[in-house]
């Protein structure tokens, strides 16, 4: 595998979205004209958190993980497994440093989202805090997914989005993160590594992501029903996938494409209102 493929994989595309979404839908919300949809910030934030910010998230995952992911079955296919290459070092740092470009152009009052993105990015699998090695703060940690969403509304808007959009989005974070942990429950255990889901074990788990999405669901009703009538196929989801022969490691993969048309809905409902209101 060259180099190019290695770090196109070590930066999971199939997650990108997970970055880069949130931007569009804070983009789509933030504007006040559709001239605001297509300005050199609202460019430079989603170039960044497609591609660079999963490189530096993923692959600062996969540098401190090594020893770990030993015992993952998902890096000999899906993913990739580092073993010490000097190159992946160099283009992790280099992608976390690539933050300055649209810290450059952001004004002062998106400038805490980014702050705060890089710090949970970097301790979430980096000592000294190490978050994902403790149990319930690795999944407080993960809220870290809707703060390109908050840059970009901030950056946009001239103004901080509203915090209820922001607890949903984190609530969403926390329950995506520790049911994409479940199938890794046996791996993690067997490495002695303790996580949410290790702690929890599999059906507390469920139980768990189902009351964080219906928080989520509810605190983006308080905003917009409908908006929250749209968060609440996630914990009718995850009882489903609890309550069927529907094997959580399969289940898990199908997400970023039910991510993609719920963000993607979020953006439309956010253009929609900008065109019409």
């Amino acid at each position: 595998m060259n180099r190019r493929h290695y770090l196109l994989k070590l930066s999971r595309p199939r997650f990108w979205l997970y970055l880069a979404g949130p931007v569009l839908v804070g983009v789509a919300y933030g504007a006040q004209f559709v001239g605001d949809l297509a300005t050199p910030v609202a460019v430079a934030l989603f170039a960044y958190f497609l591609v660079p910010a999963n490189v530096y998230l993923y692959g600062i995952n996969d540098v401190f993980d090594a020893d770990i992911d030993a015992e993952n079955p998902k890096k000999s296919d899906r993913e990739v497994r580092y073993g010490g290459q000097r190159f992946v070092v160099v283009a992790v740092a280099a992608s976390g440093a690539l933050i300055a470009v649209p810290a450059a152009v952001v004004p002062p009052l998106a400038i805490p989202w980014l702050v705060a993105f890089l710090l949970l990015a970097t301790e979430y699998s980096a000592p000294p805090l190490r978050f994902k090695t403790t149990p319930f703060l690795d999944s407080m940690s993960n809220g870290l997914y809707v703060l390109p969403g908050a840059a970009a509304y901030a950056a946009v808007a001239g103004e901080h989005p509203p915090m209820l959009a922001v607890a949903g989005g984190w609530l969403w974070s926390m329950a995506m993160h520790t049911f994409s942990a479940i199938p890794d429950i046996e791996p993690d255990r067997r490495a002695g590594i303790r996580t949410t889901a290790t702690a929890l074990g599999e059906r507390r788990t469920y139980a768990y992501c189902a009351v964080c999405w219906t928080l989520a669901a509810a605190a983006f009703a308080a905003l917009d029903p409908r908006a929250g009538a749209l968060l609440a196929v996630y914990p009718l989801l995850v009882v489903a996938v609890a309550r069927t022969n529907v094997a959580v490691d399969r289940a898990y993969w199908y997400y970023p494409a039910i991510n993609a048309v719920v963000g993607a809905a979020l953006t439309m409902g956010g253009l929609w209102g900008l065109v019409n209101g």
